[in-house]
């Protein structure tokens, strides 16, 4: 599920960026955090699987100019039915029944009734004199008292960013508002009951208001270029000192809206380790030389793209290179060490303790017959990273000098990337993989390079499935495994408790909308291309929950219930997957698949995509070219291009069907052009 961080007009970049961030630190195990413009909220289908909309600070008008009528009306209906929505400073003027800011003030005011009236009276401001756009002048830390009674686990003060936010009026009027946090400090504001941040139930949905900065964190907080305020610097200090309570606070706030939270307000961003290249068969020396060779490296370091590199071999055993940067506030864009293993040794477990590096080898050669194929006979491992798909295909001047099949993976990202630019942090239990594919320039490169999706999505479950097995097409009971491809390449599985009997596997909706309650997915993927050097580089990534069981469920836990099955039926208990092995039998599979791929396209691989995927005669509503909707059929992909083939159930029309673009629900909005 996502939360939605608005950043159309009227937001700041400075609150897009401390909200985005915040959410993230408590959310990022459950979901998906996602910044989404003005047109995202009024075109797109976001409501089905968002579990919380964000409206961060900023200037309220332009807020109105763009969502006022049918914006409002979306998001109105989105809590209404059950969402969750959070208003942080100008995103709470904005859900008021009145906005009232600076009354009086010939330049400063803005006054008016509000659409969304989730807050039933007026939120008035300022709080506190002094406010200036785009400016920390009227800026301090404020103390709050919490209402401990509604959030037993806060402190019962704390300390917030504070900067032009209001007091909701009256707040003690209205016996359905509930004050979290009141004002401790004398206000400009007449109003006795100073609340700063406030909850109501609006329909069955929630509703969270804040008149402070609860997302603000001291460490992003940065004077405006022309400021240079000690007073500033006393603001920070003393958010500094009580960060952790308004870490709190802020987990307590998101509970309170229904929302899963890390429990732990302590956590760090975890700080990227070295990645280490190794292969029992390949020339690792070579491509070592190869980039010390091929690429402008000065003083050490490499700048590509995006990153900073610093190549080593074995006998460097520090990783450290005179004049790094190395306490960088932002992790992600730390220097990138990568270590060669050229003598041909693969590190031992103790050097990657998360991972084991000569199982995996080990385990390929088992499946390869003692001939590990190209791809992932050369492994690249590292304990965190930002993105194995960022490293590769971001960076386009190492990666031009890397060889085909070159793999990558990692026990945590901190950056992981998703289809339309989502953004999360990855945690332990999740095999995060991403594999580099060459494609020479010819007549059917443009359709190869489309399909790869499937085919690798393809080979990911076909993995899955067979895995615990040493012969391609004979299973040893993973097959049973109730998993299937949601077109083009993600891969949902039975939640458990549909999961009784292996005739429940079988149970697949006649409509694509009918999934959603009994399937989470488990898996997703994405591939980018760039063309250098007369080639496609395909860069493919993808992620497969193993054994964490957030944010919903693993293969692990399904695979539980698959073992009491087993053991009613007097079967033996099928040992838990195990992410070495898992990415060997990926790799073997995709030796498998991609020489046949390479003659002769997607075609071969459809019988099996179609046994694999839900959607074979499902019902789906089709965008017409008068507007009007029509109801098809899915009957398959077209072999070229991978697009839905589907008949008109009216008139039988055969149609090829593509999504329009939008970034929730590849099912809503399908276009089509005549086969």
């Amino acid at each position: 599920m996502n939360v939605l961080v608005y950043s159309g007009p009227g937001t700041t970049t400075e609150s897009v960026k401390h909200c985005v961030e915040s959410l993230r630190f408590h959310l990022s195990s459950y979901y998906a955090v996602l910044p989404v413009s003005e047109s995202v909220i009024l075109n797109e289908p976001w409501m089905r699987k968002t579990s919380l909309l964000v409206m961060p600070g900023g200037a309220d008008l332009p807020y109105c100019n763009v969502l006022n009528g049918n914006g409002n009306r979306k998001i109105a209906s989105y809590v209404k039915q059950g969402g969750a929505y959070l208003g942080f400073c100008a995103g709470a003027y904005f859900a008021a029944a009145r906005c009232e800011f600076e009354i009086g003030n010939p330049v400063m005011e803005v006054s008016g009734p509000r659409e969304l009236a989730f807050y039933p009276d007026a939120k008035r401001g300022c709080a506190f004199k002094g406010f200036q756009y785009e400016s920390h002048a009227g800026a301090r830390a404020v103390q709050v008292s919490v209402n401990t009674s509604i959030l037993p686990d806060c402190p019962s003060s704390v300390y917030h960013y504070y900067n032009g936010g209001g007091v909701f009026i009256n707040a003690s009027k209205y016996k359905d508002v509930e004050v979290l946090a009141r004002y401790d400090e004398r206000i400009d504001v007449d109003d006795i009951d100073k609340a700063a941040v406030v909850f109501r139930k609006v329909g069955k949905g929630r509703v969270l208001l804040t008149g402070t900065h609860p997302e603000f964190s001291y460490n992003l907080l940065k004077p405006f270029q022309h400021e240079h305020d000690d007073k500033f610097t006393t603001v920070i200090e003393k958010l500094k000192e009580n960060d952790h309570d308004r870490k709190l606070f802020t987990k307590a706030c998101l509970k309170k809206l229904g929302l899963r939270v890390s429990e732990n307000v302590d956590a760090s961003i975890p700080n990227v380790t070295p990645l280490i290249v190794a292969s029992p068969v390949a020339n690792i020396g070579q491509i070592y030389q190869d980039l010390k060779t091929n690429l402008d490296i000065k003083n050490g370091f490499f700048q590509d793209n995006n990153d900073v590199f610093v190549f080593q071999d074995e006998s460097h055993e520090e990783y450290h290179v005179e004049n790094e940067r190395i306490d960088v506030e932002d992790p992600t864009k730390a220097t990138k060490h990568v270590k060669f293993m050229t003598s041909g040794t693969i590190p031992t477990n103790k050097m990657t303790p998360y991972f084991n590096m000569n199982k995996y080898f080990e385990h390929l050669k088992e499946l390869s017959k003692g001939n590990i194929g190209q791809y992932g006979n050369i492994l690249g491992y590292a304990e965190v990273t930002t993105s194995t798909n960022t490293i590769l295909e971001k960076n386009p001047h190492w990666l031009e000098h890397l060889p085909a099949g070159f793999t990558l993976t990692a026990t945590t990202q901190i950056a992981g990337r998703g289809r339309g630019g989502n953004v999360w942090i990855n945690p332990k239990g999740v095999l995060a993989t991403s594999i580099l594919f060459k494609i020479s320039q010819s007549a059917k490169s443009s359709s190869s390079v489309v399909t790869m999706q499937y085919l690798c999505g393809l080979a990911l479950i076909e993995a899955i499935l067979g895995y615990g097995s040493t012969e391609s097409g004979k299973g040893v009971g993973y097959e049973d495994m109730p998993l299937r491809l949601k077109w083009p390449n993600d891969i949902y599985i039975l939640k458990p408790e549909y999961f009784n009997s292996l005739a429940d596997k079988n149970d697949v909706s006649s409509t694509v909308e009918g999934d959603d309650e009994k399937y989470s997915k488990v898996s997703g993927a994405l591939i980018n291309s760039q063309y250098l050097n007369g080639q496609f580089y395909l860069v493919w990534g993808g992620g497969v929950n193993v054994s964490n069981p957030a944010p919903t469920t693993s293969l692990n836990l399904v695979l539980q219930k698959l073992n009491l099955i087993r053991e009613k039926q007097g079967l033996p208990l099928l040992p838990h997957y195990e992410p070495e092995k898992l990415l060997a039998k990926l790799m073997h599979t995709v030796n498998s698949f991609f020489p046949v791929f390479e003659k002769a396209g997607l075609s071969p691989f459809l019988p099996l995509y179609y046994k694999r995927w839900f959607h074979s005669e499902q019902k789906v509503a089709v965008n017409g070219a008068d507007g009007k909707p029509r109801t098809c059929v899915i009957k398959g992909i077209t072999p070229d291009y991978g697009l839905l083939i589907a008949e008109d159930v009216n008139n039988h029309e055969v149609l090829h069907l593509q999504p329009d673009g939008n970034s929730f629900d590849i099912f809503k909005g399908l276009v089509y052009k005549k086969s």
